[in-house]
């Protein structure tokens, strides 16, 4: 399969003052698709502007025609399936069923606390992680649900007439632990990963590819257990969170190596960030533009 790239669009612009014009760019630039985190803050950017996913990607769906568009990714942090479930079916009709979930565990960061909660627990958010992503999955699927679990309750939640993309939108599902592998394997479209984070620091691109290829080795093991092609499930890395760091985008040359490396582990789907000026995503906007036109090309 021909290697998809994707990009990653922080919503840190006014609509009026370039975020509309990043998005249209992306859909000419060919990208396959183009997400945003789904974060009410994040790290560096967290006091400065910041806009809410869900209306700028109503608003992306309505300046662009063919891109996929996404989250990357939504987490059960300040979220609840009930009413979220609703947002996702509004703007898979939007954008005319482009879009695609992507959803996490969430972490201990802003998003954690800022409802005024303590943090949860690594295994408090991989309970709810789960309990999200299956009632997440019912609510997209079916007219009429009812449920009582553990964290999240619906009663005769309507989510009609149903997502355009049938049975539901895809789902690419953020994990590398064995929990939330066994949930990609189950529920997801795609699996995302950002590498091994105890790398990024010290580590080095060839500690991180080992470390990757173990992800996949055992997302394959995830899916062997309950009769799944892992074939059939898309791969997707997102950058800037490994060794490599920036790297990959100096030049083409050193992108379509990058690349070429995670396309051999089975990946289907690189995700770059839009550069961003004296950020962790700073990066030559002719260079990234040159990657998003000639790299697909060279890669295959």
């Amino acid at each position: 399969m021909r290697l998809r790239l994707g990009t990653v669009i922080l919503p840190y612009r006014r609509w009026n003052e370039g975020g509309r014009t990043a998005w249209r760019r992306a859909e000419e630039l060919g990208f396959h698709a183009a997400y945003t985190y789904d974060h009410l803050s994040w790290r560096s950017f967290r006091d400065g502007p910041w806009f809410g996913a869900v209306p700028t990607l109503t608003a992306a769906a309505a300046t662009t025609r063919h891109i996929r568009l996404g989250t990357l990714v939504t987490s059960p942090n300040f979220r609840h399936p009930v009413p979220y479930a609703k947002e996702l079916l509004s703007l898979d009709d939007i954008s005319g069923g482009r879009l695609t979930l992507g959803v996490g565990a969430g972490g201990s960061g802003f998003d954690a606390t800022v409802l005024g909660q303590d943090p949860w627990t690594p295994r408090e958010r991989a309970d709810r992680f789960a309990e999200f992503v299956q009632l997440l999955d019912r609510l997209l699927s079916e007219d009429s649900v009812s449920y009582e679990g553990d964290f999240y309750s619906a009663h005769e939640a309507r989510d009609i007439p149903g997502c355009v993309q049938r049975p539901r939108l895809p789902f690419a599902v953020a994990a590398t632990g064995p929990r939330g592998l066994r949930l990609a394997a189950r529920y997801g479209q795609a699996w995302v990963t950002t590498g091994d984070p105890r790398l990024y620091e010290n580590g080095t691109p060839e500690q991180s590819v080992g470390a990757i290829r173990g992800q996949v080795e055992k997302l394959a093991d995830a899916c062997a257990e309950i009769g799944r092609d892992m074939d059939g499930l898309d791969k997707i890395l997102l950058t800037g969170f490994t060794p490599d760091r920036g790297r990959p985008l100096e030049s083409l040359d050193a992108f379509v190596d990058f690349a070429g490396r995670h396309q051999e582990l089975g990946f289907t789907e690189i995700v770059i960030h839009w550069p961003i000026p004296d950020s962790d995503f700073a990066a030559d906007e002719k260079v990234f533009e040159q990657i998003a036109m000639e790299a697909p090309a060279q890669l295959g």
